[in-house]
């Protein structure tokens, strides 16, 4: 049986996360806020998926305010699943929102800071603890309304929404990431807050299980022992989503670290919550796998022996197995073989192909095009589906390259730092194209933003 790591337990409405709670698995809604029938509907079918939680994006006070109206809709309907609001930017909105939801996430990067400009900001040790005094004057007031309404918070740490004045001081870190956190999490002990849940996430699975392991010992050194959500932003969808999510999400799973697990897809939400399901149900198989695969390193390299029912069981299975052994180069080569009583039938071929997309979402080895695309949500301005369809199409020829394709620009640029070029909604219709960090092209029309963005690759490739 697997060691889970042991936290605290944290209410949110009639379920418990963390302690001696089974890993909850949750969801994100892509609809737009405001459209009650369309958010209940979409909860619905998360819900009737197994989901045990339902996020949505609440970027103002209208969509907070309307989060009345769904929560009621579904609990007349008969669901009484947790609603978890969504909030960026505005700390008035988490105050408002946390009125109406059994969760509210807000993210230390924005809740109190400035927009980022990624420009290098100089602090002495005195403005600096002005700053965080800052961040105690509108966080406390939050915590109070939360205690008054039994609303549990979720602290939200997004690698590509570090604050200036964080990156300033501690850089694009695993040690800046987790500072970020701490910030908040220590007011939130002096205030005996209790129902708090920490996620940390980054579309880089060495950045994501780094932090994530940081931050468990951080937590331990100061007595903490929050409960944990997981997830690989950005994952994309498919086979290169459902494998990235493996990698980081099972590294950590197979350590005995999670507590609520959320796999973000570029897809419909609904289909989220069967692959999560999976990661959780196969977390002692893999604890085992993950033992045999480091025993039989040699030459460098890892021999994962395993079956599995279907072909996305064992791309899961085989990920999860050897994600946190990849992203310690315990050893930079795979070979996955099937067992003698597997009943799955495939081609060698295949398993290399398999063993190559593991290496890859690992950042060990790049055999094809990166997609560094976000699951969708409330703020998406384009269809994020058939837009991802028409870039892959268009720059599969690229080896090696990393893409970004974000809905919005919350996170986009920053979350797209690691990657080549970045494809961001900057409006309805409206598309931002980055080079890096650097936009590069602001509100090209939605038609030619794929052709845009093209040519720009081929430019800079000549």
């Amino acid at each position: 049986m697997s060691i889970r790591r042991i936290s605290t337990e944290a209410r949110v409405g009639g379920i418990g996360i963390g302690g001696s709670n089974p890993i909850r698995i949750q969801s994100m809604a892509t609809v737009d806020t405001n459209d009650t029938e369309g958010c209940v509907a979409q909860a619905k079918r998360i819900i009737d998926a197994g989901g045990e939680l339902v996020r949505f994006t609440t970027q103002g006070t209208r969509e907070a305010e309307n989060m009345k109206n769904i929560s009621a809709r579904l609990k007349a309907d008969g669901y009484q699943t947790p609603l978890v609001a969504d909030v960026h930017f505005t700390a008035h909105t988490a105050d408002v929102a946390a009125l109406y939801c059994e969760k509210v996430r807000i993210n230390p990067g924005n809740y109190v800071d400035p927009g980022r400009t990624f420009k290098h900001l100089e602090y002495t040790d005195e403005e600096y603890a002005v700053e965080l005094q800052k961040i105690e004057r509108q966080l406390v007031p939050f915590l109070n309304i939360c205690k008054e309404h039994h609303t549990a918070v979720r602290i939200g740490v997004n690698h590509g929404s570090l604050s200036d004045r964080i990156m300033s001081r501690y850089g694009d870190t695993p040690e800046g990431i987790v500072e970020s956190c701490m910030e908040f999490l220590r007011i939130f002990k002096r205030e005996h807050f209790d129902d708090v849940v920490i996620s940390i996430k980054a579309s880089n699975t060495v950045v994501m299980v780094t932090t994530v392991r940081l931050l468990v010992k951080t937590m331990d050194k100061e007595d903490m022992h929050y409960p944990l959500h997981l997830g690989v932003t950005e994952a994309g969808e498919g086979e290169d989503g459902r494998i990235k999510s493996a990698v980081g999400i099972g590294a950590l799973l197979t350590e005995g670290i999670g507590d609520t697990i959320r796999v973000s897809l570029s897809e419909e939400p609904e289909c989220e919550i069967p692959v999560a399901r999976k990661l959780v149900d196969m977390i002692d198989e893999c604890v085992a796998l993950r033992a045999q695969a480091e025993a039989s390193i040699k030459d460098d390299t890892i021999t994962l022996t395993l079956g599995a029912p279907d072909w996305e069981t064992l791309q899961l299975k085989a990920a999860m197995a050897v994600g946190g052994l990849l992203i310690d180069k315990k050893a930079t080569k795979l070979k996955i073989i099937l067992d003698s009583g597997s009943k799955l039938s495939t081609l060698n071929s295949q398993l290399s192909t398999l063993s190559d997309a593991i290496l890859q979402a690992a950042r060990i080895k790049f055999t094809k095009t990166e997609y560094i695309s976000c699951p969708g949500c409330g703020r998406t301005l384009y269809n994020l589906q058939e837009t991802i369809a028409k870039i892959k199409a268009a720059t599969k020829e690229f080896v090696g390259l990393k893409i970004g394709i974000m809905g919005c620009i919350v996170n986009g640029p920053g979350e797209m730092a690691d990657a080549d070029y970045g494809y961001v909604g900057a409006g309805r219709g409206k598309i931002s194209l980055y080079r890096a960090k650097e936009c590069v092209e602001k509100n090209i029309p939605e038609s030619e933003a794929v052709d845009k963005l093209l040519e720009l690759i081929r430019k800079d490739r000549q």
